[in-house]
């Protein structure tokens, strides 16, 4: 239980599809360790779901819908939180988008808001949690990066490789910034994961999903992708006292992809 009564709000807590994508597992294992979450999606339903398994095992959730591009939406939901609640102690951002195309092919639109749903969800969020964890002087932030913050992954997704090296940076920067009032904040890089996720943003550069997943997996230096549960079980270290020490860190969890030369 490394979550006793703490209170975890997790940003794209569903699912995109059947199966347990990186925010629905996430926001899972934080409740069987103990925490009561606010379990946030852009689509009710899916955040419903997620809720409904915590509530099912036992545990102790709650469902709330929100556009993390919204800064009013954010606010509306941090403060229901924090009205029921009375604090957050950890905030997980989880919400991520790729759009397939350099600069030629990319028109603006599809730019900004690549940046905005990787990149400008965690200002929001963090700029509504953090007055609260500042008045406790306690929190850990974790922010969901990606390999592509630092390798390119064989993808052709400019504005992606952009927003997440981003990603990476506002996370040093948070980190050192609120290091001495008791604010801890992580960000987490998968690497090739096996989530609903890839079936929709990344099955087009491929023949079929069937293709895609063995690409994929033969890419992993572990012969196989990683799933869901290795993000939630690295969330989980990061958000707990376990990590006390640890702060301004961008952790891969990839199989050691990111140590590959090419």
């Amino acid at each position: 239980m490394r979550l006793q009564d703490k209170v975890a709000i997790v940003f794209g807590a569903g699912s995109v599809g059947p199966g347990w994508g990186n925010g629905k597992a996430t926001a899972t294992l934080f409740a069987r360790n103990g925490a009561e979450v606010v379990c946030v999606d852009i689509n009710r339903e899916a955040a419903e779901e997620t809720a409904g398994i915590i509530a099912r095992e036992g545990g102790r959730g709650a469902a709330a819908a929100c556009d993390v591009t919204d800064s009013a939406g954010v606010k509306a939901v941090v403060d229901e939180a924090i009205d029921r609640h009375g604090r957050i102690d950890i905030l997980h951002n989880n919400v991520g988008y790729a759009t397939m195309g350099g600069p030629i092919e990319l028109d603006e639109a599809a730019w900004h808001r690549t940046i905005d749903l990787n990149v400008t969800s965690c200002f929001l969020t963090c700029k509504h949690v953090l007055p609260h964890m500042l008045a406790r002087r306690a929190g850990a932030i974790v922010n969901v990066s990606s390999i592509a913050a630092v390798r390119y992954t064989g993808y052709p997704y400019a504005a992606y490789y952009a927003a997440k090296a981003a990603v990476n940076n506002f996370t040093m920067g948070l980190a050192l910034q609120y290091a001495r009032d008791g604010i801890r904040v992580n960000a987490i890089m998968p690497g090739l994961m096996n989530t609903p996720l890839i079936f929709q943003q990344i099955s087009g550069q491929y023949a079929d999903a069937e293709e895609m997943v063995r690409a994929r997996d033969a890419a992993c230096p572990t012969g196989r992708m990683g799933t869901a549960w290795d993000i939630a079980k690295a969330a989980l270290f990061l958000a707990s006292d376990d990590a006390a020490y640890i702060t301004g860190v961008s952790l891969p969890v990839d199989g050691g992809l990111s140590c590959r030369a090419a």
